[in-house]
Protein backbone atom coordinates (compact mmCIF):
# COMPACT_ATOMS: atom_id res chain seq x y z
CA UNK A 1 0.00 0.00 0.00
CA UNK A 2 1.39 3.01 -1.32
CA UNK A 3 1.46 6.64 0.72
CA UNK A 4 0.27 9.30 -1.10
CA UNK A 5 2.26 12.83 -1.83
CA UNK A 6 -0.76 14.41 -0.19
CA UNK A 7 0.00 14.31 4.39
CA UNK A 8 -0.08 10.45 4.22
CA UNK A 9 -3.23 9.07 6.69
CA UNK A 10 -0.62 7.49 9.35
CA UNK A 11 1.23 10.85 9.35
CA UNK A 12 -1.16 12.38 11.37
CA UNK A 13 0.03 11.21 14.56
CA UNK A 14 0.79 14.35 16.35
CA UNK A 15 1.52 16.16 19.49
CA UNK A 16 1.62 12.76 22.18
CA UNK A 17 0.87 14.04 25.27
CA UNK A 18 -0.61 17.55 24.00
CA UNK A 19 -1.88 19.91 26.53
CA UNK A 20 -2.45 19.46 30.39
CA UNK A 21 -2.18 16.72 32.61
CA UNK A 22 -0.69 15.22 36.23
CA UNK A 23 0.92 18.43 37.24
CA UNK A 24 -0.35 21.87 36.58
CA UNK A 25 -3.98 21.80 34.89
CA UNK A 26 -7.43 19.86 33.69
CA UNK A 27 -6.22 16.86 32.21
CA UNK A 28 -7.51 18.10 28.76
CA UNK A 29 -5.27 16.31 26.68
CA UNK A 30 -4.60 13.55 29.11
CA UNK A 31 -1.63 12.37 26.39
CA UNK A 32 -3.61 9.98 24.59
CA UNK A 33 -2.57 11.78 21.46
CA UNK A 34 -3.99 14.88 19.50
CA UNK A 35 -5.11 12.84 15.99
CA UNK A 36 -5.99 9.68 14.35
CA UNK A 37 -3.31 7.27 12.31
CA UNK A 38 -6.16 6.57 10.29
CA UNK A 39 -7.61 9.99 9.09
CA UNK A 40 -5.79 12.62 7.58
CA UNK A 41 -8.79 14.89 8.53
CA UNK A 42 -11.79 14.52 10.45
CA UNK A 43 -14.24 15.30 13.00
CA UNK A 44 -15.03 12.53 15.41
CA UNK A 45 -15.38 11.97 19.63
CA UNK A 46 -12.91 10.73 21.86
CA UNK A 47 -13.29 9.92 25.73
CA UNK A 48 -10.45 8.62 27.84
CA UNK A 49 -9.81 8.18 31.51
CA UNK A 50 -6.69 9.26 33.58
CA UNK A 51 -6.33 7.64 37.14
CA UNK A 52 -4.19 8.73 40.03
CA UNK A 53 -3.48 8.34 43.44
CA UNK A 54 -2.86 11.53 45.56
CA UNK A 55 -1.30 11.88 49.37
CA UNK A 56 -4.38 13.87 51.33
CA UNK A 57 -2.37 15.17 53.91
CA UNK A 58 1.35 16.31 55.32
CA UNK A 59 2.66 12.61 56.54
CA UNK A 60 4.21 9.97 55.32
CA UNK A 61 1.16 8.18 57.19
CA UNK A 62 -1.42 9.90 55.33
CA UNK A 63 -3.99 8.40 53.24
CA UNK A 64 -4.00 7.67 49.83
CA UNK A 65 -7.38 8.47 47.78
CA UNK A 66 -8.20 7.84 44.33
CA UNK A 67 -8.72 10.04 41.55
CA UNK A 68 -10.58 9.70 38.31
CA UNK A 69 -9.59 12.11 36.02
CA UNK A 70 -12.42 11.40 32.51
CA UNK A 71 -13.02 13.39 29.58
CA UNK A 72 -15.66 13.37 26.57
CA UNK A 73 -14.03 15.46 23.85
CA UNK A 74 -15.05 16.56 20.55
CA UNK A 75 -11.94 16.66 18.06
CA UNK A 76 -10.81 17.47 14.43
CA UNK A 77 -8.55 17.81 12.08
CA UNK A 78 -8.90 20.41 8.85
CA UNK A 79 -7.13 21.50 6.07
CA UNK A 80 -7.03 25.12 5.74
CA UNK A 81 -4.74 25.78 3.19
CA UNK A 82 -2.03 24.20 1.14
CA UNK A 83 0.35 22.43 4.00
CA UNK A 84 -1.52 23.74 6.83
CA UNK A 85 -4.06 22.07 8.79
CA UNK A 86 -6.06 22.92 12.37
CA UNK A 87 -6.71 20.74 14.48
CA UNK A 88 -9.23 21.76 17.55
CA UNK A 89 -10.13 19.87 20.93
CA UNK A 90 -13.56 20.85 22.49
CA UNK A 91 -13.75 18.54 25.92
CA UNK A 92 -16.28 18.31 28.65
CA UNK A 93 -14.42 16.72 32.07
CA UNK A 94 -16.36 15.03 34.85
CA UNK A 95 -13.70 14.09 37.76
CA UNK A 96 -14.42 12.45 40.99
CA UNK A 97 -12.60 11.36 43.97
CA UNK A 98 -12.89 9.91 47.49
CA UNK A 99 -11.74 12.10 50.53
CA UNK A 100 -12.00 11.14 54.13
CA UNK A 101 -14.44 13.81 54.37
CA UNK A 102 -16.75 12.38 51.40
CA UNK A 103 -16.74 11.55 47.96
CA UNK A 104 -16.16 14.94 45.75
CA UNK A 105 -16.74 15.49 42.06
CA UNK A 106 -17.05 18.19 39.14
CA UNK A 107 -17.53 18.31 35.90
CA UNK A 108 -18.38 20.76 32.97
CA UNK A 109 -16.60 22.52 29.72
CA UNK A 110 -12.82 22.53 29.84
CA UNK A 111 -10.34 24.38 27.90
CA UNK A 112 -10.45 24.50 24.25
CA UNK A 113 -7.23 24.13 22.62
CA UNK A 114 -6.98 25.71 19.28
CA UNK A 115 -3.86 24.37 17.02
CA UNK A 116 -2.34 24.93 13.82
CA UNK A 117 1.02 22.55 12.09
CA UNK A 118 2.91 23.69 8.54
CA UNK A 119 4.51 21.00 6.78
CA UNK A 120 7.64 22.41 6.14
CA UNK A 121 9.25 19.21 4.04
CA UNK A 122 7.59 16.11 2.93
CA UNK A 123 9.24 13.63 0.49
CA UNK A 124 7.65 13.73 -2.82
CA UNK A 125 9.38 10.99 -4.85
CA UNK A 126 7.85 7.61 -3.70
CA UNK A 127 10.70 5.61 -5.31
CA UNK A 128 13.19 6.38 -2.15
CA UNK A 129 13.64 3.86 0.20
CA UNK A 130 12.97 5.98 3.54
CA UNK A 131 10.31 9.03 3.05
CA UNK A 132 10.05 11.98 5.48
CA UNK A 133 7.63 14.62 7.08
CA UNK A 134 8.73 17.46 9.00
CA UNK A 135 5.61 19.87 10.69
CA UNK A 136 5.74 22.55 12.94
CA UNK A 137 2.99 24.74 14.25
CA UNK A 138 1.57 26.58 17.54
CA UNK A 139 -1.39 27.02 19.16
CA UNK A 140 -3.98 28.29 22.07
CA UNK A 141 -6.08 27.29 24.53
CA UNK A 142 -8.58 29.41 25.78
CA UNK A 143 -9.81 29.77 29.26
CA UNK A 144 -13.34 28.15 29.06
CA UNK A 145 -13.59 25.82 31.74
CA UNK A 146 -14.43 26.87 35.45
CA UNK A 147 -11.31 27.45 37.80
CA UNK A 148 -12.11 26.99 41.30
CA UNK A 149 -9.28 27.92 43.52
CA UNK A 150 -10.46 26.24 46.19
CA UNK A 151 -8.90 22.65 44.96
CA UNK A 152 -5.50 24.71 44.84
CA UNK A 153 -4.83 23.38 48.29
CA UNK A 154 -5.95 20.60 47.88
CA UNK A 155 -4.97 17.09 47.38
CA UNK A 156 -3.73 17.35 44.00
CA UNK A 157 -4.22 21.07 42.70
CA UNK A 158 -4.88 19.91 38.96
CA UNK A 159 -7.99 18.52 39.96
CA UNK A 160 -10.20 21.16 38.15
CA UNK A 161 -11.84 21.62 34.78
CA UNK A 162 -9.89 24.49 33.69
CA UNK A 163 -7.22 26.80 34.36
CA UNK A 164 -8.48 30.15 34.43
CA UNK A 165 -5.64 31.14 31.82
CA UNK A 166 -4.70 31.58 28.53
CA UNK A 167 -1.94 29.42 27.48
CA UNK A 168 0.05 29.11 24.11
CA UNK A 169 1.82 26.19 22.70
CA UNK A 170 4.48 25.35 19.96
CA UNK A 171 5.00 22.12 18.40
CA UNK A 172 7.19 20.22 15.89
CA UNK A 173 6.59 16.42 14.32
CA UNK A 174 9.12 14.32 12.38
CA UNK A 175 8.14 11.47 10.73
CA UNK A 176 9.96 8.80 8.92
CA UNK A 177 8.78 6.04 7.41
CA UNK A 178 9.81 2.62 4.84
CA UNK A 179 7.16 0.65 3.37
CA UNK A 180 4.50 0.48 5.98
CA UNK A 181 6.67 0.74 9.13
CA UNK A 182 6.91 3.73 10.33
CA UNK A 183 8.39 6.26 13.14
CA UNK A 184 7.04 9.13 14.89
CA UNK A 185 8.83 11.74 17.00
CA UNK A 186 7.55 14.91 18.39
CA UNK A 187 8.08 17.82 20.96
CA UNK A 188 6.25 20.66 22.31
CA UNK A 189 6.30 23.05 25.21
CA UNK A 190 3.05 24.90 26.15
CA UNK A 191 3.59 28.62 27.85
CA UNK A 192 0.91 29.25 30.29
CA UNK A 193 -0.13 32.25 32.02
CA UNK A 194 -1.53 33.50 35.28
CA UNK A 195 -4.98 33.75 35.74
CA UNK A 196 -7.30 36.26 37.78
CA UNK A 197 -6.89 34.32 40.50
CA UNK A 198 -3.05 34.90 40.38
CA UNK A 199 -2.62 31.45 40.08
CA UNK A 200 0.32 30.35 37.12
CA UNK A 201 0.35 26.30 36.45
CA UNK A 202 3.87 25.33 35.19
CA UNK A 203 4.90 25.32 31.94
CA UNK A 204 4.65 22.11 30.24
CA UNK A 205 7.34 20.57 28.14
CA UNK A 206 6.09 16.82 26.29
CA UNK A 207 8.03 14.45 24.03
CA UNK A 208 6.73 11.22 22.23
CA UNK A 209 8.03 8.74 20.05
CA UNK A 210 5.74 6.21 18.56
CA UNK A 211 6.71 2.92 16.21
CA UNK A 212 3.48 2.25 13.90
CA UNK A 213 3.05 -0.48 11.29
CA UNK A 214 0.14 0.05 8.38
CA UNK A 215 -1.63 -3.26 7.84
CA UNK A 216 -4.66 -4.21 5.55
CA UNK A 217 -5.70 -3.59 2.11
CA UNK A 218 -8.25 -0.39 0.62
CA UNK A 219 -11.18 -0.99 2.35
CA UNK A 220 -9.87 -2.41 5.75
CA UNK A 221 -6.94 -0.13 7.60
CA UNK A 222 -5.01 -1.82 11.30
CA UNK A 223 -3.05 0.39 12.68
CA UNK A 224 -1.16 -1.14 15.50
CA UNK A 225 1.36 1.44 17.35
CA UNK A 226 4.02 1.29 20.71
CA UNK A 227 5.87 3.75 21.78
CA UNK A 228 6.91 6.36 24.91
CA UNK A 229 5.88 9.83 26.02
CA UNK A 230 7.16 11.82 28.39
CA UNK A 231 5.98 14.82 30.34
CA UNK A 232 7.82 17.71 32.26
CA UNK A 233 6.55 20.04 34.43
CA UNK A 234 7.95 23.41 35.96
CA UNK A 235 6.74 24.78 39.29
CA UNK A 236 3.09 26.29 39.71
CA UNK A 237 3.13 29.64 41.44
CA UNK A 238 0.89 31.78 43.11
CA UNK A 239 1.18 35.82 43.25
CA UNK A 240 4.53 35.30 41.66
CA UNK A 241 6.00 32.97 44.07
CA UNK A 242 6.79 29.41 43.42
CA UNK A 243 4.63 26.71 45.49
CA UNK A 244 6.70 23.53 46.71
CA UNK A 245 6.13 20.36 45.09
CA UNK A 246 4.00 20.79 42.51
CA UNK A 247 6.85 20.57 39.20
CA UNK A 248 7.13 17.12 38.33
CA UNK A 249 8.13 14.87 35.67
CA UNK A 250 6.92 10.87 34.46
CA UNK A 251 7.31 8.78 31.02
CA UNK A 252 5.01 6.52 30.26
CA UNK A 253 5.12 3.18 27.82
CA UNK A 254 1.97 3.46 24.91
CA UNK A 255 0.51 0.85 22.85
CA UNK A 256 -2.40 1.01 20.87
CA UNK A 257 -4.25 0.13 17.50
CA UNK A 258 -6.78 1.71 14.95
CA UNK A 259 -9.01 0.12 12.16
CA UNK A 260 -10.65 2.04 9.69
CA UNK A 261 -13.24 0.89 7.33
CA UNK A 262 -14.80 3.53 4.62
CA UNK A 263 -14.65 6.50 6.15
CA UNK A 264 -15.09 5.14 9.98
CA UNK A 265 -12.23 4.36 12.17
CA UNK A 266 -12.00 3.65 15.63
CA UNK A 267 -8.96 3.47 18.06
CA UNK A 268 -8.30 2.11 21.55
CA UNK A 269 -5.07 2.93 23.46
CA UNK A 270 -3.46 2.80 27.29
CA UNK A 271 -1.06 4.06 28.69
CA UNK A 272 1.38 2.85 32.21
CA UNK A 273 3.65 4.85 33.77
CA UNK A 274 7.53 3.62 33.42
CA UNK A 275 9.09 6.31 35.79
CA UNK A 276 7.53 9.33 37.64
CA UNK A 277 8.13 11.98 40.06
CA UNK A 278 5.05 14.30 40.57
CA UNK A 279 4.51 16.60 42.74
CA UNK A 280 7.32 15.91 45.18
CA UNK A 281 6.32 12.08 45.43
CA UNK A 282 2.24 13.57 46.16
CA UNK A 283 0.65 12.44 42.89
CA UNK A 284 1.21 9.24 41.34
CA UNK A 285 -0.35 8.41 38.01
CA UNK A 286 -1.89 4.67 37.57
CA UNK A 287 -2.66 4.48 33.76
CA UNK A 288 -4.35 6.20 31.10
CA UNK A 289 -6.46 4.66 28.52
CA UNK A 290 -8.92 5.88 25.37
CA UNK A 291 -11.19 5.07 22.87
CA UNK A 292 -12.08 7.01 19.73
CA UNK A 293 -14.50 7.52 16.89
CA UNK A 294 -13.65 9.22 13.93
CA UNK A 295 -15.00 10.00 10.26
CA UNK A 296 -13.13 11.17 7.66
CA UNK A 297 -13.49 14.13 5.36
Amino acid sequence: MAFANTPPRNFTKYLEAFDCDACGCSASGGGMGFSSMINGNFVGVRYFHQSYSSLDGIFNNSPWVDENFNTVQAWARIPVAKNLQVSALVPYHFHNRRLATGEQSIDGLGDITVLGLYTLYQTKNDSVPFRHVLQMGGGIKAPTGKYDSANNGSVNPSFQVGTGSWDYLLAAEYIITRNNLGLNAMVNYTFKTENSEKYHFGDQFNYAATLFYMAGGDKLTVVPQAGIAGELYAANKQYGEDLPDTKGDILFGKLGVEAGLGKFSVGVAGMLPISQNLTGGRVEANYRWSVNLNYSL
